[in-house]
């Protein structure tokens, strides 16, 4: 079984004359993360392997969550998950480290919620379902599980959501 957990990144701020790949997190977005984190840790969503858009805001929002898992999870930045269509994420996703069971992308929306959408099986209705479908606010996570021993190997309509929270569903 293979697991994908793919976090929003945080509030983020908007500062005049700041270029959007370089916008900070906002104060709320600096609550969210660890929020976030400790919600993670304590349901046993721990990722083996990060993924991290090159985006300041999501590297803040890896900061933020990172101390509430192992410090041996292996991280790695990549640029092609910033502001990327559904596409570019899938082949991230498929050409990860088989080592890596549970995967965690921090990356950003509208591709992110266009990536879960086409990775999961819709047909049967559940909380999770009903939240992602009113949206994928920052600091969101979406967690899905697959019946596959590669991640080459996951296939559109494959995946189960297992959970889908928001700081709003944790409590925040």
């Amino acid at each position: 079984m293979r697991r994908l957990m793919l976090l929003r990144h945080a509030k983020a701020d908007w500062p005049d004359g700041v270029a959007d790949h370089e916008r900070p997190l906002a104060r709320r977005g600096q609550r969210q993360g660890p929020e976030m984190a400790r919600f993670m840790a304590a349901e046993g969503l721990v990722p083996d392997r990060a993924i991290v858009s090159t985006a300041k805001r999501t590297q803040e929002t890896w900061e933020l969550v990172a101390p509430a898992f192992p410090p041996s999870i292996s991280k790695s930045n990549d640029a092609r998950i910033y502001e990327a269509p559904k596409e570019n994420i899938l082949k991230v996703i498929r050409e990860a480290d088989d080592a890596a069971q549970a995967l965690l992308l921090i990356g950003h929306n509208p591709g992110f919620a266009e990536v879960a959408y086409s990775l999961i099986n819709t047909d049967q209705a559940s909380p999770a379902l009903s939240r992602l479908e009113r949206g994928y606010p920052t600091s969101g996570l979406a967690v899905i599980d697959f019946q596959v021993d590669h991640w080459a190997d996951i296939a559109e309509g494959s995946g189960r959501l297992q959970r889908f929270e928001t700081p709003a569903s944790i409590g925040d």
